[in-house]
């Protein structure tokens, strides 16, 4: 039976730096050569997430902006995308714009995905987010709300103080054509509150994405809330030592931290040691 590996980036496969350790890379590049179906599941764009796993040999389809997209690393090859309707994006556009916020949208506009903010009304946080992405062309400043939410909209981030943010987590989360999640900001003091179609949970892709490699099991690894509900999907879990307490209680057991390289070398005392390929099964099904 063909397990899918699946893991969270940053704060569980990354390390408090947002990089990867040489150790990661060798260990996890060397099992994919055994066989082993490894992929991720994060919150980052494909685009960010590309440039932070620079060097892992990715061989199947990854999960990016916490389930709203699957696509292929070596082409950008798009095998699941959803996207808000005219009614979600003008609610999202009208209730936030009724509490002064103005997020970073990320859409496809006239078929380019882009993120937009609202020039002149960046927050530290959004800075902050801007400097990180220099020359990335996916930015697009604008100058108005209604070009902010202009285009195919699949995902809104809302960056700033947790009182602030905690009236729009609670109005989307009880709104039942999105999901929101809410959360601090690994590295920084601000908060972020996402917003995405309901169906787009790290859950749903990684069944999606376990139906598509004819996989009859998955082993995840995260850190944080928004890796509950793949927990929940999942025959194993395990949550790296540094992830919140939430995440914790769910796991199957609890590894060494991301600056350990907890996921690296859980994998490595589990299939290195194991030389038999046939945990793997074959590869000649992926899409």
């Amino acid at each position: 039976m063909k397990t899918l590996y699946v893991t969270d980036l940053d704060g569980t496969l990354l390390r408090s730096d947002t990089r990867l350790s040489a150790y990661t890379v060798e260990t996890i590049n060397a099992m994919v050569a055994k066989g082993m179906i490894f992929t991720y599941a994060t919150a980052r764009s494909e685009q960010s997430a590309q440039r932070v796993c620079q060097g892992l040999d990715m061989r199947i389809p990854v999960i990016v902006y916490n389930g709203a997209r699957i696509v292929r690393p070596e082409n950008g090859g798009v095998l699941l995308s959803l996207s808000f309707d005219a009614q979600m994006r003008k609610h999202t556009a009208d209730y936030l714009s009724g509490l002064d916020i103005d997020p970073l949208v990320y859409a496809f506009v006239d078929g380019v995905q882009r993120v937009s903010w609202l020039e002149g009304r960046e927050n530290e946080g959004i800075r902050h987010y801007l400097s990180q992405r220099a020359g990335d062309p996916r930015l697009r400043p604008v100058l108005s709300r209604r070009q902010l939410y202009a285009g195919d909209v699949f995902y809104c981030t809302c960056v700033g103080d947790k009182t602030q943010l905690e009236p729009v987590y609670a109005h989307f989360h009880a709104d039942a054509r999105f999901t929101c999640l809410m959360q601090q900001e690994l590295y920084r003091r601000e908060y972020w509150c996402e917003l995405m179609p309901r169906a787009a949970t790290k859950a749903n892709a990684v069944l999606k994405l376990k139906q598509l490699l004819g996989c009859g099991r998955v082993v995840s690894f995260g850190d944080a809330v928004n890796d509950l509900a793949m927990f929940d999907v999942s025959d194993e879990c395990y949550a790296v030592s540094n992830a919140v307490d939430a995440l914790k209680a769910r796991a199957r057991a609890v590894i060494d931290s991301n600056d350990r390289d907890g996921v690296a070398r859980y994998l490595a005392g589990r299939i290195l040691a194991t030389p038999d390929e046939k945990t793997f099964g074959s590869r000649r099904d992926q899409p």
